[in-house]
């Protein structure tokens, strides 16, 4: 397992806080970097509301004050060079990088940053929440910026965030909203929308920004292409003959191969990605918090974890390790008696009414493929029928979104590297649904979550313990979901691409700008 050091942390903070190289002029006649993914790419354009799979090609097009060190653990700059926070922690003041602009050819200053924030909190979608704390943004200067706060927050970590951080050029048009939709960007990254295809397999082609302040005085990648191929086998085989150049997932038994083949580099690590199986608590048999129950004991967790072989850890409640509000004493085990025993209450089982649940998961996802088949062959002498469907992520969600199946299985990550996103964003109310696809509805954890953010910053202890209260909310007495497990990042590349790391914060990201291309 390749594991990253402090003195490639020390080269990734020199390049964030060095001033632009004289040479800013993009190279030229190099290959492109080709991204393959089993999903979809783009669900949203507009950085305000992107809140999906898009995140692996909007960090390289936008921008945010910070970035998250994996090493350090604490926030490093990115588009603030430094900043500061009064004694309460209600105040923040962050210093901006002198001389960027946006792809729009308008400068990134203060007033951007306040506008592009102030819109995106006016948005009131995706991961916007992150900002509830800020009572006002004020201009000192066009390269100073300062945030009042209501309560305490972390708010270099918060300005890290994967989503609903961007910085963008709020004055590309007069109707943002029309001009996203047409796949086009307004943000300050290393590069720029060359061409989208929705729905193609080369869905979207990125080309360098010639003025971004990172300069390209060394070599670079020039263009960026991600191409959607839900067939892993295919994927592989692309990666083997040329065509990709970095594989975002294969099976385990590729991933076996590209570690052994030559010309071809692999990276494993443990990801703050968790794999949820969430139940439908509103309507159909599921609505019985019995059979809910029941599916979560008739899950086989140590049989998958090891049919896996390694790209999956198991899950202990709800945040993965390395994270507070992570309880690591939880352990789920399969019960295929005690399963049996609250379907009989129900009035199902294998003495009752046959009983058929929906599913759907992603296409070309090898691991959901697993889940999916291991959980059907638990849940068959239990007189329990799982149909499930593999559909395209868009579809996936759209379907979920309107209440179309029994079983929604997705993978989450963090907004910013905090345990608060798994509960403020899949198990709080909403309305509408966003991604609380248990659609569960309960004041008394609403409020409960309600108090975490101020908590994280003012008592940690306070903050943890009222994370191990909403995981036996929410996985004991509501049933709302099972996570069997987390994931652990396997990706394949080109043998001569230099300086990928994973960062863990920012799931499936490739920050292209920073690799060093293959001769």
């Amino acid at each position: 397992m390749r594991r990253r050091i402090a003195a490639a942390a020390a080269l990734v903070l020199l390049a964030a806080c060095s001033a632009p190289p004289e040479v800013r002029h993009a190279p030229a006649g190099e290959a492109p970097f080709v991204y393959v993914d089993n999903l979809d790419v783009i669900t949203e354009w507009d950085p305000s509301r992107s809140y999906s799979n898009e995140i692996i090609a909007l960090q390289n097009i936008y921008e945010t004050l910070t970035l998250w060190n994996p090493v350090t653990k604490k926030s490093a700059p990115r588009l603030a060079t430094s900043w500061r926070s009064s004694a309460d922690g209600r105040t923040w003041t962050f210093t901006l990088r002198s001389g960027v602009t946006f792809h729009t050819g308008r400068p990134l200053d203060a007033a951007a940053v306040k506008a592009s924030i102030e819109r995106t909190m006016k948005s009131g979608t995706g991961a916007s929440y992150i900002w509830d704390g800020v009572s006002s943004i004020r201009v000192e200067d066009p390269e100073t910026v300062t945030f009042s706060l209501k309560y305490p927050v972390p708010l270099d970590l918060v300005a890290s965030a994967g989503y609903a951080a961007y910085i963008y050029d709020t004055k590309a048009a007069p109707d943002l909203g029309k001009w996203f939709s047409a796949g086009r960007d307004a943000g300050s990254g290393p590069y720029t929308v060359a061409k989208w295809q929705r729905g193609k397999e080369e869905e979207l082609t990125l080309r360098a920004y010639d003025q971004y302040w990172g300069g390209w005085s060394r070599p670079h990648y020039s263009t960026v292409k991600y191409r959607v191929v839900p067939d892993l086998d295919r994927a592989w085989r692309m990666l083997r003959n040329g065509e990709a150049t970095f594989v975002e997932r294969l099976s385990p038994s590729l991933f076996a191969k590209a570690s052994a083949t030559p010309g071809v580099r692999t990276s494993e690590r443990p990801s703050f990605q968790t794999a949820m199986a969430l139940f439908n608590t509103a309507s159909g048999p599921l609505r019985d918090v019995r059979v809910r129950r029941a599916i979560q004991q008739a899950i086989d967790y140590r049989g998958l974890i090891k049919d896996l072989r390694g790209a999956g850890a198991p899950n202990a409640g709800v945040i993965p390790g390395g994270l507070l509000g992570h309880v690591p004493a939880r352990s789920p085990r399969q019960n295929p008696a005690g399963a049996a025993q609250l379907l009989a209450r129900a009035g199902y089982g294998p003495e009752g009414e046959p009983l058929r649940l929906r599913m759907t998961y992603a296409e070309g996802d090898s691991d959901q493929r697993l889940f999916v088949t291991k959980l059907a062959a638990a849940l068959r002498p239990l007189n329990v029928t799982l149909e499930a469907r593999a559909m395209s992520w868009n579809a996936q969600w759209e379907l979920g979104r309107k209440g179309g199946q029994d079983i929604f299985l997705m993978y989450w990550y963090p907004d910013y590297a905090d345990g608060y996103s798994w509960f403020g964003n899949v198990f709080h109310s909403a309305d509408p649904t966003g991604f609380n696809l248990a659609y569960l509805r309960d004041p008394s954890l609403d409020a409960l979550l309600d108090t975490v953010p101020e908590l994280t910053v003012t008592d940690k202890t306070a903050a943890q313990r009222t994370y191990e209260r909403a995981t036996t909310q929410v996985l004991d007495q509501r049933a709302a979901a099972a996570l069997p497990w987390v994931v652990n990042y396997q990706r394949a590349y080109v043998g001569g691409v230099g300086g990928y790391d994973d960062n863990p914060a920012y799931p499936d990201v490739v920050f292209v700008y920073e690799l060093r291309p293959s001769a």
